[in-house]
């Protein structure tokens, strides 16, 4: 799939240039450009460098972009042209009234979004209500049907027409309007027809800076995301508004959707997706475009995974009653967040101490995973199991030693998931309490401390304990360069706060705060 690295706005034409300098580089010699081509295109390079071809130097460009080959990338661009959704344009206020109200009324899924900014799409309608009178982007945010229609009826094309801050179509307005959670579900189902028979796309999506997984109507509905449902609700009618798409033939199988739903464990839009065949099919319009979402069968793998390493017994009862494969090892279908480590998802509960999930797995016909003393180890210290921990490292002196190595973040992911007593065992254990991770997904990447969880969770007790196993209040984390202190007062945690202050030291002179 397309890396973090690739431009907002991607030309075949900067590709190229990249390509051909690449090109001259080889032919010149140059080392860094001989490494590239090892790595992307091994054995390639001929006995004379000054034979090597254009067409090798494409293809190393379009896999250190993350593509297959050189036509992948060419027709990405292509599609990023038509349907692309730069972010950037809705970032300052708009000239009119009419957009900016749109810009206010919209998840944009930036930073931006929140109760507050609704707040003043709501007060600008107020002031100014004919501004939805001459603006079918507007009249569709705020889900006015007499406005539409006659809008519709002047000029039908308008249906299909991008505009608004975020050049969008008609449609995409509606869907992702926030800004009155009191509107009727008339009002909104009767705009939602009105479009539709007139001609709007109900699998109509963007892909936003450029990224390959596309923000789709469906997406808009079901809401949610990486900033909570508060700040990123589903739509207030999205059952009869995500029903209505589906019939209309929008296709159930959305990735983007999937992910923004999974950090919570209500399940009701999977149940409907289902309903319209969700984990079937060839994926719809959008594989066909850029092939990045995976296939069907691909999107609930993940969705399986995360609801394993999540504790989300429920999630993972309804996915495997839909037939998703519980039996195969997570290998190269495993999503960048947490990538296959050829584990099965009974092995990954066993390993995070879930024998919940884990003996349902098994009642339903998973093997059951051999012998291993370091998932063993783990499994136990997630139990809090210390007669299961001696025995381990009775029987395999070796275990700690090798856990240890094989994962030093262990115990930023225990104080996401886990006990007190788990992170006061696996100190214990050796494991260092100032270690960097990641507890969102058990991985290794050097991201945060546990003491930044617990301070952005609220607990009192383990941000306490932390502190007496020895946390550094002042270390900062790889991606904000913020202290624990910090995390505590932007997710406004006023108990971790109050705890955090006297331990963390003032900022120096000039320090960001």
């Amino acid at each position: 799939m397309p890396t973090p690295g690739m431009p907002d706005r991607p030309h075949l034409d900067s590709f190229r240039r990249q390509a051909r300098a690449l090109q001259r580089a080889v032919r010149a010699g140059d080392p860094d450009a001989v490494t590239r081509l090892a790595r992307h295109h091994p054995g390639v390079l001929p006995d004379h460098a000054g034979g090597f071809q254009l067409s090798a130097a494409q293809l190393v460009v379009a896999r250190e972009y993350g593509f297959a080959s050189w036509p992948r990338l060419a027709r990405y661009t292509e599609t990023v042209a038509e349907h692309g959704w730069d972010t950037g344009l809705g970032a300052a206020p708009a000239a009119g009234p009419a957009e900016e109200f749109c810009r206010l009324a919209c998840l944009t899924y930036s930073r931006e979004d929140g109760p507050e900014r609704w707040a003043q799409a709501r007060q600008l309608l107020a002031e100014r209500p004919d501004l939805t009178t001459q603006n079918i982007w507007a009249a569709a945010a705020a889900a006015r049907p007499d406005d539409v229609g006659r809008l519709l009826a002047e000029q039908p094309r308008r249906v299909a027409e991008r505009g608004g801050p975020f050049r969008w179509r008609p449609l995409f307005y509606l869907v992702y309007s926030r800004f009155d959670q009191a509107v009727s579900a008339e009002r909104v189902l009767a705009v939602a027809r009105q479009l539709l028979d007139a001609g709007a796309d109900p699998d109509d999506g963007y892909l936003f800076d450029a990224l390959p997984s596309p923000f789709t109507l469906l997406t808009g509905v079901f809401g949610h995301g990486e900033l909570g449902q508060r700040r990123q609700p589903r739509h207030p009618h999205w059952r009869a508004l995500g029903r209505l798409l589906l019939d209309a033939g929008a296709d159930p199988n959305d990735a983007q959707a999937l992910y923004n739903r999974m950090f919570e464990p209500d399940d009701s839009h999977l149940e409907l997706l289902f309903e319209y065949g969700l984990g079937t099919g060839d994926g719809g319009p959008w594989r066909t475009r850029i092939a990045e979402p995976g296939t069907p069968a691909q999107m609930l793998r993940i969705q399986l995974r995360w609801a394993v390493e999540h504790h989300q017994p429920a999630r993972v009862r309804l996915l495997v009653e839909h037939g998703v494969d519980f039996h195969s090892p997570f290998e190269d279908d495993g999503p960048a967040w947490s990538p296959g480590d050829g584990r099965t998802p009974v092995e990954l509960a066993r390993l995070n101490g879930d024998t919940e999930i884990a003996d349902y797995l098994v009642t339903q016909g998973a093997a059951q995973p051999g012998p291993d003393p370091v998932r063993e180890l783990i499994a136990a210290a997630f139990r809090a199991d210390r007669s299961t921990l001696d025995r381990v490292r009775a029987e395999h002196p070796d275990t700690v030693t090798e856990t240890r190595r094989s994962r030093p973040g262990l115990v930023v992911w225990a104080a996401a998931h886990a006990s007190i007593e788990t992170v006061t065992l696996l100190a214990e254990l050796g494991f260092d309490v100032n270690a960097y991770g990641r507890g969102d997904a058990p991985v290794e990447e050097a991201w945060e401390t546990a003491l930044h969880h617990s301070a952005m969770a609220g607990n009192v007790e383990l941000t306490r304990r932390l502190l007496e196993l020895g946390a550094d209040p002042d270390l900062r984390d790889q991606r904000f360069d913020a202290t624990p202190l910090d995390w505590a007062r932007h997710f406004h945690q006023l108990s971790t706060t109050d705890l955090l202050e006297p331990v963390t030291a003032p900022p120096a002179s000039g320090e960001r705060v």
